[in-house]
């Protein structure tokens, strides 16, 4: 159930109590939430692989395709994603510099991942409707960036003392 609420927070950002929100939930259930999206996002591909007869492990056994999909697919497709979510991030670690405001690279991690909800599922019902290629996920990341620095700018400014 706890995904369902990180789910529902993320389709709410950029507003300020969904970020705040997000900010309490812990790393462990961002990362698990992450990867059950990365798992939805892959699911058109994994059906065109099965369905498939023809091409690389067409005839292989279904196990072995699950497992050939796993590998080369899932595994690569998240740790692709997850240095672009680290990179977001870090390029939004200099933006809250600029803006003299209170955030940690934790928080930005956390909002960058969530503010990935949107495209990706986009992507995943393009996906079922046409033969999508997978580097047209990455058009899909200008949206994490602008709403990032959006939900900086909503953060407050650190106290001067």
């Amino acid at each position: 159930m706890k995904f369902i609420k990180i789910l529902k927070e993320s389709l709410l950002l950029p507003q300020k109590k969904a970020m705040f929100q997000i900010n309490r939930i812990g790393m462990d259930q961002i990362m698990i939430y992450l990867f059950i999206l990365f798992m939805v996002t892959s699911l058109p591909e994994l059906i065109a692989r099965l369905t498939s007869w023809s091409g690389l492990g067409g005839e292989m056994n279904i196990i072995f395709q699950l497992i050939y999909f796993f590998m080369f697919y899932y595994l690569i497709l998240a740790i692709l994603l997850l240095g672009v979510i680290s990179f977001i991030a870090y390029l939004g670690r200099g933006i809250v510099r600029l803006a003299n405001r209170k955030l940690y690279y934790g928080t930005l991690w956390k909002l960058t991942a969530c503010s990935l909800t949107l495209p990706m599922l986009v992507f995943t019902l393009l996906s079922f409707i046409w033969s999508i290629p997978d580097w047209f996920l990455f058009i899909f990341f200008i949206y994490p960036v602008v709403l990032l620095i959006r939900m900086i700018f909503l953060y407050p400014q650190k106290r001067v003392r």
